[in-house]
């Protein structure tokens, strides 16, 4: 997103929200859309080759969707199963756990 509003000639840079359509009427629409349906896209096709790798049914699989844009994508990516945006401190968390216990 940076690198189109730095590096496009014409481009302005743009906020990353959800489009109103996903055929946008103007160009930040247009780039919000290209950018947000994009990444859900990307999220499914690598999820689904990830999913077919991990288990002989793929909808054993769970997705749990984490970061600062993943509110966006959440109801784009048909692959996504939970949100939880404090996964690494979670992590983090049962890391100190583990090594302090006992």
């Amino acid at each position: 997103m940076e690198a189109l509003g730095r590096r496009g000639a014409k481009l302005p840079r743009i906020e990353m929200i959800r489009p109103r359509n996903v055929i946008g009427k103007n160009t930040v629409e247009c780039m919000q859309s290209g950018i947000l349906y994009g990444y859900a896209g990307q999220v499914d096709g690598v999820v689904d080759r990830m999913a077919a790798e991990l288990s002989t049914d793929p909808d054993e699989v769970q997705v749990i969707a984490t970061g600062g844009l993943a509110p966006l994508v959440l109801g784009e990516a048909r692959s996504i199963d939970v949100h939880e945006p404090w996964l690494t401190l979670i992590g983090l968390r049962l890391v100190y756990e583990r090594n302090t216990a006992g």
